[in-house]
């Protein structure tokens, strides 16, 4: 994992977070890109941390089902970060940490907003996201954070 900054992106280095924990950083400019460049960096994360067989690619996990709680990991990330970049002016942080089992993402923009879950038809299109971090993770919330906030959603790594 590389600490330098690429047009105003990189990864911050690592970071304790007590008891055995472990931080990692995205920095994001803007919008264009962000989905794509948040997904490849929590897989990576994923991969390093065990969550994710290493190399392989998205939905093809070599033992189907040992690896699906990192496959929902980033399925929540992609959906927190494009809602950033649809209803709060785009994301500018991506951070991943880890204590034990226990994964939380978050994903910072500029927008004091919360997050709203929508409570509409199921098969009404769009505003699926936060229904899907609320039924996959085991807790998700937001937080001031700045100028704007943090939308989280935290996970636990299954026993195997």
């Amino acid at each position: 994992m590389t600490g330098e900054a690429v047009d105003g992106t990189g990864t911050a280095p690592e970071d304790g977070t007590g008891a055995g924990g472990e931080r990692r950083r995205l920095l994001l400019a803007g919008r264009q890109g962000a989905v794509a460049r948040s997904r490849a960096f929590t897989r990576e994360v994923l991969e390093e941390w065990g969550w994710l067989p290493a190399g392989a690619p998205d939905g093809q996990a070599a033992e189907p089902g040992r690896w699906l709680a990192g496959e929902d990991v980033l399925l929540m990330t992609s959906e927190l970060v494009t809602n950033a970049c649809l209803h709060a002016e785009g994301p500018y942080e991506l951070e991943l940490r880890r204590s034990g089992p226990v994964l939380r993402v978050e994903v910072v923009d500029r927008t004091e907003r919360p997050p709203v879950l929508r409570t509409g038809p199921a098969a009404a299109p769009g505003g699926h996201g936060l229904r899907v971090v609320d039924r996959l993770a085991v807790a998700w919330g937001s937080e001031a954070r700045g100028a704007g906030k943090a939308v989280w959603l935290e996970t636990v790594r299954p026993v195997r």
